[in-house]
């Protein structure tokens, strides 16, 4: 594979996605896996969503974070002050879903957990990927990173964009979340950029790396 990072806007990153997408959806009658990795803050969530509006009619979207450890866990392991980090989420259920939904397809329905930003609390069942759909699309931190994910995969991409861009998004989502301007700082610089360190070590795993630039203004 080829893992020369690519600079692209946000719609050709879509659309390179979407095309490629329904290029494996036409090759085949089986179920089309996509994941979308890269560190916190560059939109993943969102791109997913839109990837899943415009690429099938029939179509699924499973968030990674739904598998974040609940509070009580994390407090009961003491690893609270660290959640996002990826030992704060259940790999092994992560990975057991998407091996269901790979395995799944037109035999019945999964139900996976999704994650509530105003709890910041994973919901079990919140979400649920219908025995049709044929494109599955999954995005999170680790997608690279956790062994047996990249092979449960169709194609991986790696999202990102310049850091100043993912601290200010970063900065607003904690803020909003509930946390002070220092606290939310705070958490961006020791939390989520070391996370995204470590993030940044799965590049070479994935499909194709798609840095989102600003269109240049004429």
């Amino acid at each position: 594979m080829d893992s020369s990072p690519e600079s692209v806007t946000a719609d050709e990153a879509l659309r390179l996605v979407v095309d490629e997408s329904r290029a494996l959806l036409d090759s085949g009658p089986g179920r089309v896996i996509v994941g979308i990795t890269g560190p916190p803050g560059t939109g993943k969530s969102t791109f997913a969503r839109r990837i899943v509006e415009r690429a099938a009619a029939v179509a699924s979207y499973v968030p990674m974070d739904g598998f974040h450890l609940s509070n009580a866990q994390l407090d009961r392991l003491g690893r609270r002050s660290r959640k996002g980090a990826p030992d704060t989420f259940d790999v092994d259920g992560y990975v057991a879903a998407l091996t269901r939904i790979a395995a799944d397809h037109g035999i019945r329905d999964v139900y996976v957990p999704d994650f509530d930003r105003t709890l910041e609390e994973p919901v079990a069942a919140g979400r649920v990927v219908p025995a049709d759909a044929r494109l599955v699309v999954t995005e999170g931190n680790y997608l690279g990173l956790w062994e047996g994910v990249p092979a449960l995969l169709d194609r991986l991409y790696y999202l990102d964009t310049e850091p100043a861009v993912r601290r200010a998004r970063l900065l607003a989502r904690h803020v909003a979340g509930g946390r002070g301007d220092a606290e939310a700082q705070d958490w961006v610089e020791t939390v989520d950029f070391s996370n995204a360190a470590l993030i940044a070590a799965a590049r070479d795993r994935c499909d194709r790396i798609l840095e989102v630039v600003e269109p240049q203004s004429l």
